[in-house]
């Protein structure tokens, strides 16, 4: 899906001898997935579903799984998160649910061997699991969309999902299905923090596509907080963020 994925793992099994044949494991599951889903490729379950060569109910289990999740964001959200218009020829995109979603899938594989503590980086997206030394939780920087060397704000989590959306790498590219045009211009970024990473990349997108109230909209959801950088460089955030921010740099 276009989008290059770490894994750093902590604790005694960062040295065990067997780690290579989970992360191998790990990455291949990951390859599955991309091969099922991927918008990039014409013989991709889910290309094929858009153009029409193959049928909803005759697609894999998992497929059928992402789509009804898909759906149910869509009545989640009053339709600012729309698979079926998330891409802007109008097409079906499960993206902004399924990278997050096949990430998770694939760390029960390190799960199953009994790692606990690591951190998955997936374009940006983080899932952070257990701890990163003995008691200290992961830290995750927050890109500043103004400057890639600067920060809008570090988190310190432990058993959470990251999930950022914003326009500062690939242009005005999230659109707002409700209207079928470019999202909200009040934002440059939004970042959202809960304990699954597939619903906490809708919910950035989402709420990216809300504007500022998207941040209200996020802090009404059941374990999620969020954190924007608005068009005039302002970092704000909900109030329950305030239990992961270590540190918001000077804009």
């Amino acid at each position: 899906m276009g989008t290059a994925i770490g894994v750093d793992v902590r604790g005694d099994r960062a040295t065990d001898p067997a780690l290579d044949a989970v992360l191998d494991a790990f990455f291949a599951q990951l390859r599955d997935i991309d091969a099922r889903f991927s918008t990039y490729r014409a013989d991709s379950e889910i290309s094929r579903i858009g153009a029409g060569e193959l049928a909803e109910d005759d697609a894999s289990p998992d497929v059928r799984h992402v789509l009804a999740a898909c759906d149910l964001l869509f009545e989640i959200t009053g339709g600012a998160f729309d698979a079926r218009r998330q891409a802007a020829a109008g097409g079906l995109d499960p993206s902004a649910y399924v990278k997050g979603w096949a990430v998770e899938e694939a760390a029960w594989r390190l799960e199953d061997a009994g790692i606990r503590d690591y951190v998955i980086n997936a374009g940006g997206d983080v899932i952070a699991r257990g701890h990163a030394d003995p008691g200290v939780p992961w830290r995750v920087g927050i890109r500043h969309p103004d400057d890639p060397a600067a920060v809008a704000a570090i988190l310190a989590v432990s058993d959470r999902a990251v999930a950022t959306s914003g326009t500062y790498e690939r242009g005005a590219h999230i659109i707002d299905p409700r209207t079928g045009r470019a999202a909200s211009p009040e934002l440059r970024s939004m970042t959202v923090v809960g304990p699954r990473l597939g619903f906490a990349d809708a919910y950035a997108t989402a709420a990216f596509v809300m504007g500022l109230d998207g941040l209200r909209w996020v802090a009404r959801q059941p374990d999620h907080d969020a954190l924007a950088v608005t068009s005039d460089g302002r970092v704000v955030r909900t109030e329950g963020m305030d239990r992961y921010v270590v540190e918001r740099p000077a804009a």
